[in-house]
C-alpha cells in the first residue's frame, strides 16, 4: 500500500490567489459604491469656491499744469522834488464897468449871404430862342476860310439862358474848326431867350444847342 504525501507550497499558492482575486473584487465593489453613493444637500451646501482676491486697480489723473503769469512790474515810487518858487495870486485888472441897468451893446447879426440860384439842367418848360432857330441862322455867318476849304459839320455849343432870357457864358463842346466855332458863338450871343419856368418861376438853365454848317451847291 503506498502512501501520497501532500506539497505544502503548492496549498499556499492557491490560498494565495484566492485570497487576492478576493481583495480586488471587495476593492473595486467598494469603489464602485462610493462613485455611485449621491452627495447630500448638506454636503454640496457646505462646499464654496475659495474667494478670489480683487485687485483694484486707480486711475491716475494727469493733471495741467498752469503757468503762472510772472506779477507786473511795480509801478515807481514817486520822489519828491523840493521846489522853492512861491507863485504869487496874479491880479487881473478889468479897464470897464458893468452896467446891469443900462441896455446891452450887442454885436450886430452877421450879414445874410445872398444864396446864389440853382442852375437846372431839365426844367417843366424849357427856354426857347425867340423867333426859332430860324433867328439864330439869320445871325450866322459862314467863314470863308471854312468855306473854301469844304468844312462842313455840326457845332454843339453849351450855355446858361438866365431868368431874363439872356445868353451866359457860351462855350464849344464840340467844334468842326476853319472858324465855325467862333461864328457860332457869336450868331447865339445876339439872340434873346424865353425863360426857362420851373413851378411857375423862371429859373437859370443849362442849355445845349447844335448848329449845322452846310455849304450849298
Amino acid at each position: 500500500m503506498s502512501i501520497h504525501r501532500k506539497n505544502p507550497e503548492a496549498d499556499l499558492r492557491k490560498q494565495y490567489q484566492v485570497y487576492l482575486q478576493s481583495g480586488l473584487i471587495a476593492v473595486l465593489v467598494t469603489l464602485i459604491v462610493l462613485f455611485r453613493a449621491p452627495l447630500s444637500q448638506g454636503e454640496l451646501a457646505d462646499f464654496t469656491p475659495p474667494e478670489q482676491e480683487i485687485v483694484e486697480v486707480e486711475e491716475i489723473i494727469q493733471t495741467e499744469q498752469v503757468e503762472t503769469p510772472p506779477p507786473p512790474p511795480r509801478p515807481p515810487v514817486p520822489v519828491e522834488v523840493p521846489n522853492d518858487e512861491i507863485i504869487e495870486d496874479e491880479i487881473i485888472g478889468f479897464d470897464f464897468e458893468l452896467n446891469m441897468d443900462g441896455p446891452l451893446a450887442l454885436p450886430p447879426p452877421p450879414a445874410a449871404e445872398e444864396e446864389e440860384p440853382e442852375i437846372f439842367i431839365v426844367v417843366e418848360r424849357m427856354p426857347e430862342p425867340n423867333g426859332g432857330m430860324e433867328a439864330i441862322y439869320r445871325r450866322l455867318k459862314y467863314p470863308e476860310i471854312a468855306r473854301k476849304a469844304g468844312i462842313e459839320g455840326r457845332v454843339v455849343l453849351q450855355f446858361i439862358v438866365d431868368e431874363r432870357g439872356n445868353v451866359v457864358n457860351p462855350t464849344v463842346i464840340r467844334g468842326i474848326g476853319g472858324g465855325c466855332d467862333e461864328a457860332a458863338i457869336e450868331a447865339i450871343k445876339g439872340v434873346r431867350f424865353t425863360p426857362g419856368m420851373q413851378r411857375g418861376r423862371p429859373v437859370k438853365v443849362q442849355f445845349q444847342l447844335p448848329i449845322v454848317f452846310r455849304l450849298q451847291n
